[in-house]
């Protein structure tokens, strides 16, 4: 743990703060109309926001008793991660600007759709909130193999799910495999 890592006892309080929280995915450089879509539903719910990034280049080593989370790079090379959070925190921070909402940034380690569900679980969350992934042959590829976060986590939890288009829907008679 490094010094700017929060304690256990700083999660536990920071928790109990964020109970019903609507939980965001959000992934660099993704459209705004995710975190946007999020923020509507959190001021109609009058619910905390909790923005998270998912460092899939960390893996959970083990976790403490108390609650902390002990991880791991695949890469020793690699804190591309850290980079990302920040970049993410530092979007929302001026999305958020003005908006009167309760929030907070977070960045888990590991498989995303079990990271967020760990996490929705934990805050009580009403409501988690995704992105679609881009269109193209090679992120159906991707999701083929690596499973659609969004169903994982239907599949996985009670809560609602909610999935925000990244782009404009492809019209009926478009094939949706072209690159």
């Amino acid at each position: 743990m490094d010094d700017n890592a929060p304690s256990p006892v700083d999660d536990e309080v920071q928790n109990a703060q964020l109970q019903k929280a609507v939980i965001v995915a959000v992934l660099p450089d993704q459209p705004a109309r995710v975190l946007s879509v999020a923020v509507q539903y959190a001021q109609l719910l009058n619910a905390p926001l909790v923005v998270v990034h998912v460092d899939v280049t960390r893996f959970v080593t083990y976790e403490d008793p108390d609650g902390y989370v002990h991880s791991a790079p695949l890469d020793l090379n690699i804190d591309s991660g850290a980079a990302e959070f920040e970049g993410v925190r530092r979007t929302a921070a001026e999305a958020l600007a003005g908006t009167g909402l309760t929030w907070t940034a977070r960045q888990l380690v590991g498989d995303p759709a079990l990271a967020v569900k760990q996490l929705a679980g934990k805050l009580d969350a009403q409501l988690v909130v995704v992105g679609t992934r881009k269109r193209g042959l090679g992120e159906s590829i991707r999701e083929f193999f690596t499973g659609s976060v969004a169903a994982r986590l239907s599949h996985r939890q009670s809560r609602p799910v909610l999935v925000v288009p990244l782009e404009e829907p492809v019209p009926d008679d478009q094939d949706i495999w072209t690159e």
